[in-house]
């Protein structure tokens, strides 16, 4: 025998839940504010049972670190955000699906931080579909082990001149892990999510693949999973679009059909990064803005604020636009020039390449074009020699390589070259 507490308050109010268990089936709740006596069920059964919101949240509590299932075939264990398309592929997995919401740190101060993907409003609205649909819904509070994964190497980057993408260092690493360490400990076959990709069989072997809408195509934020996880995962929005994800979600009566998009970089709330940054500890200091020959064209606070094919901000007049060309961490520097000085050609990347490919098609950026390429392995990972020339290439972001549509390479850019 066991005692499970788990507590929640909001707005002054406060509830608790007190769990006898013996192994993961429960003998006696003290539970006041929930639907139904929770004695008798497993811990997994009574993740479905609703009630008073803060009641539930209490209870959520309690099960989240503790609940486990022996494995079945058909459990399918899958990723809740509040939105509409995690909501979808949870319709998608059918009746034997479990729920789950990662809950992650989010700065207190954004300026929108109740409607982060992982915020507490996210949870319930989580946690509402799933208990509309009488599947089970259990939330795993990770905030601190987010800090440590995904926000401090964010600030981290940033401080040494880099321009780290954190939505792929989450779902690319900590995100996934976390899930499918989840869907192990309840016994679920598989793990769905809510991205738009894919997942193809080239030459016998799974990849990772961009979806059939494009405009929402996620295959660049999730190109560093490991794809022995392929066989796990499953993409249900992979082959539709969003209209039609919204489509199928108002057709089941579902409140997230009309909720908007959450926005990306999470923690951030939808608040400016340079905001957060001065908040997390990078310090305003002057620095000097210069051309590519070295001479002073004019000050800024701080090299951070600042990533190669930034114009806004600059604050210097010339007789053509200029753009941020590179920052010195170290002399806490900015180069300044032409959007001309910006091309590059050749872009070396710090990963992994997963096919003998000569030819790709790579993307730099999260939003850009990809761009044809030729690649060639290093000691350290890749290098590339870009068919045209890319703009705004900046340390620190991730590359992705695409064979047809699979990836099949990603990498973190170290460095990039004119000729």
């Amino acid at each position: 025998m066991r005692e499970l507490f788990g507590d929640a308050t909001r707005g002054g109010a406060w509830a608790a839940v007190r769990l006898l268990v013996d192994g993961q089936r429960i003998v006696r709740a003290d539970a006041p504010g929930l639907a139904r006596d929770l004695a008798g069920l497993t811990l997994l059964e009574a993740a479905a049972v609703g009630g008073e919101t803060l009641a539930v949240e209490a209870l959520a509590s309690a099960i989240g670190p503790a609940v486990a299932a022996p494995p079945d075939e058909r459990r399918v264990a899958v990723a809740m955000s509040g939105g509409v398309d995690s909501a979808v592929a949870l319709l998608a997995a059918g009746p034997h699906a479990v729920g789950v919401t990662l809950r992650l740190w989010v700065d207190p101060q954004a300026p929108r931080a109740e409607r982060a993907c992982c915020s507490p409003a996210a949870v319930i609205e989580a946690r509402a579909t799933c208990h509309a649909l009488g599947r089970p819904h259990v939330t795993l509070d990770l905030r601190e082990e987010f800090r440590r994964a995904v926000v401090e190497p964010f600030v981290q980057g940033y401080a040494s001149g880099e321009t780290p993408n954190p939505c792929v260092r989450c779902n690319g690493a900590f995100r996934f892990d976390a899930l499918l360490a989840f869907a192990d400990r309840i016994g679920a076959a598989r793990l769905a999510t809510g991205h738009y990709a894919r997942i193809v069989r080239r030459d016998g072997e799974l990849y990772l693949a961009r979806a059939a809408d494009r405009a929402k195509d996620q295959s660049y934020m999730l190109a560093t999973l490991d794809r022995a996880a392929l066989a796990r995962l499953w993409f249900p929005l992979g082959d539709q679009t969003k209209a039609e994800t919204r489509a199928r979600a108002a057709a089941a009566g579902l409140a997230a059909a009309g909720r908007p998009e959450s926005q990306e970089a999470c923690f951030l709330g939808g608040g400016d990064y340079r905001a957060f940054l001065a908040r997390a500890g990078l310090r305003s200091a002057p620095g000097e803005l210069v051309d590519e020959a070295g001479a002073r064209l004019g000050a800024h606070e701080g090299f951070w604020r600042f990533t190669p094919g930034q114009r806004r901000g600059l604050g210097v007049s010339a007789r053509e636009p200029l753009y941020a060309l590179a920052t010195d961490a170290v002399a806490n520097r900015v180069v300044v020039g032409p959007r001309r000085a910006l091309a590059r050609r050749r872009v070396s990347v710090r990963g992994r390449v997963e096919r003998a490919v000569t030819r790709v098609d790579a993307q730099l950026r999260h939003r850009s074009a990809a761009v044809p390429a030729s690649v060639e392995p290093t000691p350290a990972g890749f290098e590339l020699r870009l068919d045209e020339p890319a703009y705004g290439v900046a340390p620190g972001q991730t590359a992705v390589l695409y064979e047809r549509d699979a990836v099949v390479g990603a990498g973190v850019i170290t460095g990039a070259a004119a000729g």
